[in-house]
């Protein structure tokens, strides 16, 4: 079962304030009266505890005012500024390891109300090169993390491992046999290149001797031989750094804009379970 946190804390606020405002304007003036009566009955005799303890508000109410300014204020800064994701697979590797902790910046593609996703400010869009995180279009209640690789307008060409960007090639620069850490051991021998990116340089993975499968199903979805297609308005194409390994818009087609959440830009932490803490991870920006 998928776990909205944006509902459980729409829900905590609002349950919360709610509470907090009726004790406020309802509740706290004929209860402080009854609590006053009751230490007056026991005269002089009352003690200091016992005095605090009838003046205490009811535990529901003390929740409810110890709590809502804190689900407020999470609530603002995860669903305006930043939220917390953590990296599950190895299709960004090597720029974004398995069980890398990243922070997203809300704010960058457009300011949504949660829950509903509906954009009321429209504060920029993705760039080339950008690492997003957008809602799976097959199943918008996961999340995902790819690199924008085309943008509305783009004539986007993926052949034989090659991508073209409006009719010129990606320059890719050979930099030697990778060798992974942790998790990503798995991926040690893939071919390590430098990509150039209209302007944005990134490091990706190829797997030698691996084909290139992805025009089968991405011609299922297109009804087209090839990934060779101009990104309509309001979508994006997104790939992972890991070429051969991540499941992508070559696999299940374009992200609509209204799917996306924000633009990744630092790890604050790494926890790769049944292996090391990688400390050097810790701080580094997202390239």
């Amino acid at each position: 079962m998928d776990f909205d946190i944006a509902l459980v804390l729409v829900v905590l606020t609002f349950a919360s304030g709610i509470i907090w405002l009726m004790d406020k304007f309802l509740w706290e003036k004929d209860r402080k009266v009854r609590q006053q009566e009751k230490i007056d009955s026991k005269g002089k005799d009352v003690t200091e505890q016992e005095r605090d303890a009838l003046l205490a508000d009811p535990v529901l109410v003390e929740y409810a005012k110890s709590l809502f300014p804190i689900f407020f204020i999470v609530l603002i800064l995860r669903s305006f500024l930043f939220e917390p994701f953590r990296i599950p697979s190895q299709s960004m590797m090597p720029n974004l390891w398995v069980g890398d902790f990243i922070l997203v910046n809300k704010f960058s593609y457009g300011v949504r109300l949660p829950v509903l996703n509906y954009e009321i400010l429209d504060s920029g869009k993705p760039k080339n090169g950008d690492v997003a995180v957008f809602r799976y279009p097959v199943n918008p209640s996961i999340n995902f993390i790819k690199r924008v690789i085309g943008i509305p307008g783009d004539h986007v060409v993926y052949k034989n491992k090659v991508l073209y960007i409006n009719d010129k090639i990606v320059p890719q620069e050979l930099l030697g046999v990778y060798k992974g850490k942790g998790s990503g051991e798995k991926m040690t021998g893939a071919i390590l290149k430098k990509e150039d990116l209209l302007g944005v340089k990134h490091d990706i993975l190829l797997v030698p001797g691996k084909p290139d499968y992805s025009h089968m199903y991405f011609s299922a979805f297109y009804n087209q031989g090839n990934i060779d297609l101009v990104v309509p308005e309001g979508h994006y194409f997104m790939m992972g750094d890991n070429r051969d390994e991540s499941h992508d818009s070559r696999f299940w087609g374009l992200v609509p804009q209204e799917n996306l959440v924000g633009k990744a830009f630092m790890i604050w932490f790494n926890w790769d379970v049944g292996h090391a803490l990688f400390w050097e991870r810790i701080g580094k920006a997202i390239e």
